[in-house]
């Protein structure tokens, strides 16, 4: 495991797999959106990568047989389709591509000591059995795992989504290694830590990045070799999903800023993923990409600091 934290490129996963659902909804759209801003307005210092799938066996080692089949063949029908979307035999190999992009950026960034993203979507609400809240295969708990039996002694994840990240502390809550800071602007999948500290549900912006740079700086951040993000957009004011009135697009810029740097002062490799984020009249689809596009400039400026 590498520590230096010279300046390199960010690599960032993404192929046109993550896309291949043919439900059309965000979740299984804006990868491709994204990565063709990356192409046409390039970000110095990201590099885009093609990620290797996950396979059948990868999955299981957070899910069960049951729910994984029912991912693959689309039956029973109920199951097959717990993530929210009507399902198609596109989801099986899209979901194995965008969780193993997840992976692989856990991965690069603990070889590495740097950091690492991935174009992936659509993870913390899932569970071990069930699918939920438009996450199929929960690519977070599946990195951690993959990053504890690489080496990783200990993992925090940082999920600032809108929504709680209830498939994640479901999945892992029996996993000590693994610590997260979870901070929520509204209730859904809200669940009971076993750590009252991991999880905080902010309604007033004004309180919003206090709270992150106090939870922040009560970690031991010695303890971690990795640091899992999952980059939500959708506490953005306008997002329909989510938003909070008052999260402004400089606050979000501010919030990944502020992660990344602190990351860097605690020579923390950190591997980060999209998350939440949703198009609507009055939220379009270039703008939805400009605040993703947030995340990965902090990542390439935490390279070059």
């Amino acid at each position: 495991m590498r520590t230096d934290l010279a300046v390199r490129s960010v690599p960032v996963f993404y192929s046109d797999a993550y896309v291949l659902a043919e439900h059309a909804f965000d979740t299984t759209r804006k990868a491709r959106w994204v990565a063709q801003s990356l192409r046409d307005r390039p970000i110095a210092g990201i590099a885009l990568e093609t990620p290797t799938p996950l396979t059948e066996a990868d999955v299981l080692a957070c899910h069960d047989p049951e729910y994984v089949a029912a991912v693959r063949t689309g039956e029973p029908g109920s199951l097959a389709s717990s993530n929210g979307f009507a399902w198609d035999g596109g989801l099986w190999d899209m979901v194995l591509a965008s969780n193993g992009g997840a992976v692989a950026a856990a991965l690069r960034a603990l070889e590495t000591g740097a950091v690492a993203g991935s174009l992936s979507s659509g993870l913390h609400h899932a569970r071990r059995s069930t699918g939920a809240g438009f996450c199929t295969f929960n690519g977070l708990a599946l990195a951690a795992r993959r990053a504890l039996d690489a080496g990783a002694r200990s993992v925090l994840i940082v999920d600032l989504d809108a929504h709680c990240g209830g498939g994640t502390a479901q999945i892992l809550a029996d996993e000590p290694r693994v610590t997260t800071l979870d901070i929520a602007v509204v209730a859904f999948d809200r669940y009971r830590p076993s750590d009252p500290s991991s999880l905080d549900l902010v309604v007033d912006p004004a309180a919003y990045l206090p709270t992150l740079r106090r939870r922040l700086d009560a970690l031991h951040s010695g303890a971690f070799d990795l640091v899992l993000y999952n980059a939500g957009m959708d506490p953005f004011e306008r997002c329909f999903i989510g938003g909070l009135s008052g999260m402004t697009r400089d606050l979000l810029a501010e919030r990944e800023t502020t992660l990344f740097r602190w990351c860097r002062a605690h020579r923390l490799p950190v591997a980060f993923v999209l998350a939440g984020g949703y198009v609507n009249s009055g939220f379009t689809q270039s703008e939805l990409v400009d605040l993703h596009r947030l995340t990965m400039s902090a990542a390439a400026s935490r390279e070059r600091s």
